[in-house]
């Protein structure tokens, strides 16, 4: 898995590209965290083709740490089977969901 970021205001742009599995998960994990220290991140999962509880855990522990620090963190550009994975496990009602990173970003 590959992340790049960037800033564009006062959000973070974290772009993901692969997998977001168990593999990559621990490297995602401190990734997000360390970017939710410096204001709010939207995580562009354009790039991102499949993810595992693995990788659920990971974008929800990111939410959770957003919340306790009074940011925010929302996920965009999810691809049909990622979003599919997000409805069934419910995860769509609890991380904010935007079709595009435009969108995410348009979010007060």
């Amino acid at each position: 898995m590959q992340i790049t970021e960037h800033r564009e205001g006062a959000k973070t742009v974290a772009s993901l590209e692969g997998r977001l599995d168990t593999a990559t998960a621990p490297d995602a994990e401190s990734r997000l965290l360390a970017l939710l220290d410096s204001g709010p991140v939207i995580a562009d999962m354009e790039g991102v083709r499949y993810v595992s509880s693995a990788g659920l855990r990971v974008l929800l522990k990111a939410a959770k740490q957003a919340k306790n620090k009074g940011s925010a963190f929302s996920v965009c550009g999810l691809q049909p089977a990622v979003r599919e994975v997000f409805e069934i496990s419910g995860f769509d009602k609890i991380i904010p969901s935007h079709a595009t990173r435009a969108e995410a970003l348009a979010v007060g």
